[in-house]
């Protein structure tokens, strides 16, 4: 299996490669923790973070809708209470909350005959339903990513929506070719995954993030 990057890491390393992510802290205790979450203003969601922790969800390892102190020391002291031997070491990962009522999935795949590609993507509870996606090969320019924009079928979501703004195009072709820079930046990077990538007050943000690497190939250049 592929060695993975905490979520923590992930989101930086494309992060300086233009991809916009919400601010957290990862802290190393419920103190900490505590002293982030009022940093960065309530509500705050809480997750237990670490590059072997790639399926956070399924196990349990986040906290919703934190409001206090409080809130939040007891979810630290839970999710930290929850890791595992084999998760090695982890923190807790705090972020406000990001609210939209748009979900968008992007990311990065290897295709075994072709290469690298950017994928863009209706996400949420509908999304495989809908299956409503668009590939481009590595690596792509601003022109390539509007028209995998445009090539989305349910178009009306990226419009004025449930009275939120349309989507920025200029924000969302800044996370395609971020992905992208960082796909031909990396060498040994396997996949990136955007999900969720949440339409907040008309602009794409990562929430979650997951680069999965190749242990055996050659750095390409780590930001």
């Amino acid at each position: 299996m592929s060695p993975t990057l905490s979520e923590a890491e992930s989101k930086r390393l494309l992060a300086a490669h233009g991809v916009p992510v919400a601010d957290e802290v990862v802290a190393a205790d419920p103190a900490a923790a505590v002293e982030a979450a009022e940093r960065l203003g309530f509500p705050v969601v809480a997750k237990l973070c670490g590059d072997a922790i790639a399926h956070k969800t399924e196990r349990g390892l986040v906290r919703l809708g934190l409001g206090d102190g409080d809130a939040v020391r007891r979810a630290a002291t839970e999710l930290l209470a929850a890791a595992r031997p084999e998760d090695g070491e982890v923190g807790v990962l705090v972020a406000p909350i990001v609210a939209g009522n748009r979900v968008l999935i992007a990311g990065l795949a290897r295709d075994p005959q072709f290469g690298m590609t950017v994928m863009l993507g209706i996400g949420g509870v509908l999304a495989e339903a809908i299956a409503d996606v668009a590939f481009r090969l590595v690596p792509i320019d601003r022109v390539d990513a509007l028209e995998m924009i445009e090539q989305l079928r349910t178009q009306a979501l990226l419009g004025p929506f449930r009275g939120e703004p349309a989507v920025d195009q200029e924000a969302l072709i800044d996370v395609l070719v971020g992905l992208s820079d960082t796909a031909q930046a990396r060498a040994d990077l396997v996949s990136a995954d955007l999900n969720p990538l949440i339409v907040h007050q008309g602009r794409p943000v990562a929430v979650d993030a997951l680069v999965e690497l190749d242990g055996g190939a050659a750095d390409g250049g780590a930001s």
